[in-house]
């Protein structure tokens, strides 16, 4: 990563300066200027928070049968810590967005530290349930912070590549865990899961720590159109587009269509999250497929953020869109012919074909709403769309729980895969808000060859 902004006007076809100077705007040029380094470590600085705070969502499936075991605490009721952890990660975004857009990063990240860090940190201390409550819903308010600052962090310094950069920090919130999962599975006992825990919460507190004094954000007029710049043929939407405001978003009825899809989406892609191992263990399989399962889960999900981010940007979004959310029902709905057949293989490789296709989510999301809505409050805009995965962390822990208790956890998966194929079939109904400026948001995107 080094620096990345050649002379403004002699710009070559090279990497991300080939598109800037396609456009008429040198975009790593002028992010050079401002920042006196290369916008690429912006980018950095944000994968490595996420990267930090990943473990509440993807270790948890992994510590808490120790969890139950240590403090005499049914499963059950311990799979509402997980639903507390979705609210309380979704809500924190909105004012954290608000709040970064118009004051910038720094003290709101340095904050998610210190909830992020103490609330794992808090956990190998806790005796019991309320305080497994407490702490994973603060802790949770610190992911939200550094989820919406490190997402936008993206939009606002790479309106040129939204969909890589926001990809490589949704790829380390899913990837960052799988480093941490195979530690926490060698020693998730009743003797040994404090140390873990309170490992992974020093870990987390020292790394976004770091992050929060690296974030900045870019000055409100450095995109604005010069002498000399091209016409607007080209340009990226989030910059052609003009900016919506929260309210003005909230009118048109592609926002609600998007919220709807989010939350299908996320309940599918959630339910394997915080399921998997007693999923696996459920038709009987090794310990060693829940094991692997679990391990690789997280890394097909940050995998393919990152390359299904840059299909997004060099393909018709949509497209992309449709055919991964399709691809991620059928994934589920194969889990459970897997189980049934007893084959660990095929299992552990449906487990990662349902996460390839249905983490993006997380990448897909971000990149259309700027395209439709604008960059300028893409903090705000998105923290609001993302409120709707509170319905998919209710779906994964409260709701499914109790399907599996009336219905079995067949028919529960065969359910999220379902959810999953009719989210991706209403991709095809998107278009532009009227009056964004936008004829084609996926045209904008082509690439020069």
């Amino acid at each position: 990563m080094g620096n990345d902004e050649p002379d403004a006007s002699t710009a070559e076809t090279d990497g991300e300066t080939g598109d800037n100077s396609a456009v008429g705007i040198d975009y790593a040029a002028r992010a050079a200027d401002v920042l006196g380094f290369s916008r690429w470590w912006q980018i950095a600085a944000a994968a490595g928070m996420m990267a930090a705070v990943s473990p509440y969502q993807y270790v948890w499936s992994s510590i808490s049968p120790a969890l139950s075991e240590g403090l005499d605490i049914a499963l059950p009721a311990l799979g509402a810590v997980f639903s507390f952890y979705v609210v309380f990660q979704s809500l924190s975004q909105f004012p954290a967005g608000k709040w970064r857009d118009s004051r910038g990063p720094g003290a709101l990240t340095f904050l998610a530290a210190v909830l992020a860090g103490g609330g794992y940190i808090g956990l190998a201390y806790a005796t019991s349930l309320w305080q497994l409550y407490l702490l994973y819903s603060l802790g949770a308010v610190g992911v939200g912070i550094v989820y919406t600052v490190a997402v936008n962090t993206a939009v606002k310094w790479f309106p040129d590549r939204t969909g890589l950069t926001t990809g490589v920090g949704t790829m380390a919130f899913a990837a960052g865990s799988a480093l941490v999962v195979p530690y926490v599975r060698a020693n998730a006992t009743v003797a040994a899961y404090s140390d873990v825990l309170r490992n992974i919460g020093i870990g987390i507190l020292v790394v976004t720590l770091v992050g929060s004094f690296l974030l900045r954000d870019p000055p409100e007029d450095w995109l604005d159109r010069k002498d000399g710049d091209d016409d607007d043929e080209g340009l990226a939407a989030s910059i052609r587009g003009r900016n919506y405001s929260t309210r003005e978003m909230l009118s048109t009825w592609q926002f609600w269509l998007l919220y709807a899809m989010f939350i299908a989406m996320a309940s599918a892609d959630l339910l394997v999250i915080a399921n998997v191992v007693r999923f696996a263990e459920n038709f009987g399989l090794a310990a060693l497929i829940a094991t692997l399962s679990a391990t690789l889960l997280p890394v097909a999900a940050g995998v393919s953020r990152l390359i299904l981010g840059e299909a997004t940007d060099r393909f018709d979004r949509k497209r992309v869109m449709a055919g991964s959310f399709l691809l991620a029902g059928l994934f589920r709905i194969g889990l459970v012919g897997a189980g049934e057949a007893g084959n660990g293989a095929v299992f552990v490789a449906f487990v990662l074909g349902a996460m390839f296709f249905s983490s993006p989510l997380y990448v897909f999301f971000p990149s259309l709403l700027a395209d439709y809505y604008g960059a300028a409050n893409s903090s705000g805009n998105y923290a609001v769309l993302y409120t709707a995965k509170v319905g998919g962390g209710v779906f994964s822990g409260v709701v499914a729980g109790y399907l599996v208790a009336s219905t079995g956890w067949n028919a529960t998966f065969v359910l999220g895969g379902g959810l999953a194929v009719a989210a991706g079939l209403a991709t095809f109904v998107l278009r532009p808000p009227s009056g964004s400026g936008l004829e084609s948001p996926e045209a904008s995107r082509e690439r020069p060859n």
